[in-house]
């Protein structure tokens, strides 16, 4: 497979230099432009958008075919940016493909696409839960031909990076309205007077160059022209950001989760304890036959979401996508877990990926929503789709004999 080559040529002989640079600070990464254009010369290049124009760069996917590559991708945390896959800006090519006008298209898709720029999603806030995003506080004001932001948000990604162009920023222009109507996005140059990243916030006292930030919007003036779609739409268009971005996220873990497995796997016939190598003691057999059944579930259940995708839509498909989102960062760090359990005191150690990736795999638990959220939508749909049937497991209920 082509993806799989090219990430064994010319992405994993390059760990140990990306995480030299990453934790000496080094940005950017000095091979990461010269990884880009290969790939994007071998056509490996915007493979997560299905619905590609001509005159757009990529190879246009469908979601299930997407899956495998994803997959792929994960086993190296950075590896979906040399493939220009890389969240959030692969969101945020999402809603400028689908609402942005013909001249955002031209500012922001376009050099997206050929990833020249990076960009930030401006959402989640410290003072409210985010999981809900009516309750951001954030206030679009319109003042004559223009937006004034105010606000704080924070653990947005890539908005300290030096290449990072562009924030789209949600907020509300009318709290007035209801509740899933007063909510709009708005484009804004990360040079714009106002705009602050205070700090790159530190995830389990790890910090990605790529940066979790937390963002100062003072003042913050731009065109009427820089809104996203319509005003009040912003709610409707943040679902649709999110939905193929779980996906994705859910992807990535898999590969992960497997590459974690693998090396669970090999340290387990290499290591010996009490004279027995490790996969001969009945705990580490239980945790390799455990991860496998497993991360084969997760990986079926992300390929049937992707799937309804594809044929019916975000939309149709939502009780699935909560369904991975809540339980692919469980298997992916249980998996995690165990591998650095097997490698001993070497597992949390920089010597291998596990530390990263079970850090990794516990911060998705927050991502795009936390685990009880969507675990409250998979009930909540559960109950609704029982209503037309209420009553029907009556027959199957047996009365006690008298």
């Amino acid at each position: 497979m082509q993806v799989r080559r090219f990430m064994d040529d010319h992405i994993v002989p390059r760990i140990r230099q990306y995480n030299e640079e990453s934790h000496a600070g080094v940005y950017p990464i000095s091979f990461m432009e010269d990884l880009k254009a290969l790939a994007r010369e071998e056509g490996l290049w915007n493979l997560f958008l299905p619905h590609l124009g001509e005159d757009e760069p990529g190879t246009a996917l469908t979601n299930l075919e997407y899956a495998p590559l994803a997959e792929i991708m994960g086993r190296v945390p950075w590896a979906s940016e040399v493939f220009n896959c890389n969240a959030p800006d692969t969101g945020n090519m999402e809603l400028l493909h689908l609402f942005a006008s013909a001249r955002q298209r031209e500012r922001w898709l376009v050099p997206l696409l050929n990833g020249e720029i990076h960009s930030a999603f401006s959402m989640t806030e410290p003072d409210v839960s985010s999981s809900d995003a009516t309750n951001i506080t954030t206030l679009i004001t319109r003042d004559g031909d223009d937006y004034v932001i105010n606000g704080r948000k924070w653990f947005i990604t890539n908005a300290s990076r030096s290449d990072c162009e562009l924030h789209i920023v949600m907020g509300k222009t009318d709290p007035e309205a209801h509740s899933y109507q007063q909510q709009s996005m708005v484009l804004v140059p990360s040079d714009t007077p106002g705009v602050e990243v205070v700090r790159n916030i530190p995830v389990m006292n790890h910090i990605s160059i790529e940066g979790h930030n937390e963002v100062v919007y003072r003042n913050v003036r731009v065109p009427v022209s820089n809104l996203l779609g319509e005003e009040g739409s912003g709610f409707a268009l943040a679902q649709a950001r999110l939905g193929p971005g779980r996906i994705h996220h859910c992807m990535r873990s898999i590969g992960a989760a497997e590459l974690a497995l693998e090396l669970m796997v090999e340290r387990s016939q290499e290591r010996k304890t009490f004279g027995r190598y490790l996969h001969q003691h009945g705990a580490v057999s239980d945790w390799i036959a455990r991860s496998r059944i497993e991360i084969d579930q997760a990986r079926l259940l992300v390929l049937k979401a992707a799937y309804m995708i594809d044929k019916a839509g975000a939309r149709a498909a939502r009780k699935e996508i909560a369904m991975i989102k809540a339980i692919v960062p469980e298997v992916y760090g249980k998996v995690c877990d165990r591998a650095m359990q097997t490698f001993g005191a070497m597992g949390i150690s920089p010597d291998t990926p596990l530390a990263d990736l079970w850090i990794a795999a516990r911060a998705l638990r927050y991502a795009d929503g936390p685990d009880e959220v969507h675990l409250r939508s998979i009930a909540r749909m559960e109950i609704k789709d029982s209503q037309p049937t209420l009553g029907a497991t009556a027959a199957y209920l047996t009365p006690p004999l008298r």
